[in-house]
């Protein structure tokens, strides 16, 4: 089965961090955009016949299209796509409690990821977030009073401002409200965004601060319990993100909207980060997928690794002999662990993971 991604690329301001495609809109927008959502669905289904059993709407701020939307496009895609037992999961930011949560869950959404990003209000205007932390409760609340027990809050690491104990502060939030999943990743500042105009300030964090905040986050995570499972990605048992786990397992999946990414049928595609070529369906090839070095560098983003038992069951041997021999010359750094299973990072070789899987790949 695969998964299927829906772009909803509106916002009511862009963070000036992010580079995600977005644009704000309005009511009369949203509803041409939901149509057009609803077209493609149906059309890719008619072509594709396959099954889906994730249905993720990232964004941009998914939630601000309204439940009433939502809904109509998860319906839609339920049609199409069978999604039986699927994982459903919403995108909310918390600045605006409008979102009908009990609309959401009766309509199948069952899985909610709220961006939080830091439980510092001082932190949240250095990042140009519109809420604040009560604002985040509220959400958090209204949530889990609507039936949701599979809530996942967001947090960035290294971010300006941020000290060892404001960052403990945020994770102990984050337990406190009873979240079952956290993602929580290090602030990376893209191209042509204004941290990026502003890196000559030097108000962000070095690589050696970065290190010790993302290494403290680990430990604490797991001192409550949340398993660490890929590079940014916390889960109690059993609440591993499934969508997710769809990319690094190097599966397929359907992205559908403006700058949304597929792989179906060993090919990589995409649509422009515009309306227009997402409107007139215009994709962009982006070349084949799912060879052997695709499959590891993808697989060693995961704290399981890459095993030789699920390298065999796609490519029918062991990991080749080469990156294991990569992988002996790297066991002093401490980056990996090689066992008769397999190979897999630890959270040190994560900071260095593209390092250390060209390294292991360079054979």
């Amino acid at each position: 089965m695969i998964g299927l991604y829906l772009h909803i690329p509106f916002c009511r301001r862009k963070c000036p961090y992010c580079d995600f495609y977005s644009v704000s809109g309005d009511a009369a927008a949203f509803d041409a955009y939901t149509e057009a959502l609803c077209r493609r669905i149906r059309s890719y289904a008619e072509k594709l016949s396959v099954p889906a059993d994730t249905l993720y709407f990232g964004g941009g701020t998914p939630s601000i299209l309204g439940a009433e939307r939502l809904v109509r496009l998860a319906a839609v895609a339920r049609k199409y796509f069978g999604l039986n037992h699927a994982e459903i999961t919403l995108e909310v930011n918390p600045e605006k409690q409008d979102i009908d949560f009990a609309a959401l869950r009766k309509g199948g959404f069952n899985r909610i990821s709220i961006g939080l990003q830091s439980a510092n209000d001082n932190e949240l205007r250095q990042l140009g977030r519109l809420h604040d932390v009560q604002q985040a409760v509220r959400c958090i609340a209204q949530a889990k009073a609507a039936g949701f027990t599979n809530l996942s809050l967001d947090l960035m690491i290294a971010t300006p401002e941020q000290t060892k104990d404001s960052l403990r502060r945020s994770i102990d939030f984050c337990a406190e409200q009873g979240a079952a999943h956290i993602s929580a990743y290090l602030l990376k500042v893209e191209p042509n965004t204004p941290y990026a105009r502003r890196r000559d300030t030097a108000f962000l964090c070095d690589d050696e601060r970065q290190a010790e905040l993302y290494l403290l986050a680990v430990e604490q995570l797991k001192s409550y319990g949340y398993r660490q499972y890929e590079i940014s990605n916390f889960a109690k048992e059993g609440f591993e993100g499934r969508h997710n786990l769809k990319y690094w397992h190097d599966e397929e999946y359907l992205g559908l909207g403006p700058s949304a990414h597929s792989f179906i049928g060993g090919r990589r595609f995409y649509y422009d980060r515009s309306f227009d070529s997402f409107y007139q369906d215009i994709t962009t090839p982006d070349g084949s997928g799912g060879d052997a070095e695709e499959f590891l560098l993808l697989g060693l983003r995961l704290c399981e690794g890459v095993t030789h038992e699920r390298y065999r069951r796609r490519f029918g041997t062991d990991i080749p002999p080469s990156v294991i021999q990569q992988a002996q010359r790297l066991l002093p750094t401490g980056y990996l662990t090689l066992t008769p299973e397999g190979i897999a990072l630890t959270p040190q070789g994560f900071l260095v993971s593209n390092a250390v899987i060209a390294f292991l790949l360079d054979t």
